[in-house]
């Protein structure tokens, strides 16, 4: 029997779509499947996300990049291990996050630009990423031999449990740089006033 209240329903396919799912899925798949305009969509995942949270229900609405997924409520995170004593998430390593940081905050970037920057060959951490589906190629440098470009996907978003690359936490020498620039900015104004 359907609902009268129109977003009300919408809510209720979409929780339905989204816990059969289990994995991301992508919002223009969910807005087509469900004919309805991207606003509408937005509003009821908005709506649903806020219900989720206003009850601290044991699952939580989580959208990242152009993906939304059912999650588990990090709180009660320790207590679903405790049951299923799921495999231990493998972790990546140093040489790999350095890597994964240099794409992520220099995107589109080289394979050489990467090893620039670390000063050390990257294949390996840059073949691994690729295989996580954590980084992937963006297009082709437009330079001597069209050296590959690489960005970070959906996926990378997920993993750290961000919505947007804008999260990302700030560089510290841009941060250096931001304050040295206030600091230079401070002292012309009270030279102008003097």
């Amino acid at each position: 029997m359907e609902q009268k209240d129109p977003l009300r329903n919408l809510i209720g396919k979409i929780e339905a779509i989204l816990f059969i799912s289990g994995e991301p899925v992508e919002m223009k798949d969910l807005a087509r499947a469900l004919s309805v305009d991207r606003g509408d969509l937005m509003n009821a995942l908005f709506r649903l996300r806020d219900e989720y949270d206003y009850g601290q229900r044991g699952f939580c609405l989580r959208i990242f990049g152009s993906h939304v997924q059912l999650t588990t409520r990090a709180m009660y995170a320790q207590d679903v291990v405790h049951l299923l004593q799921p495999v231990q998430r493998q972790t990546l390593s140093q040489a790999i996050m350095e890597t994964l940081a240099v794409v992520a905050y220099r995107q589109p970037v080289t394979k050489a630009e990467v090893e620039q920057v670390r000063g050390v060959k990257c294949d390996y951490s840059i073949q691994s990423l690729t295989q996580k589906g954590l980084i992937c190629e963006v297009g082709r440098k437009d330079a001597l031999g069209r050296p590959i470009l690489y960005g970070t996907t959906d996926a990378f978003l997920q993993h750290f449990g961000i919505s947007s690359l804008e999260e990302l936490p700030e560089l510290p020498e841009k941060a250096e740089e931001g304050k040295a620039g206030e600091a230079k900015e401070g002292e012309k104004r009270a030279e102008l006033t003097a």
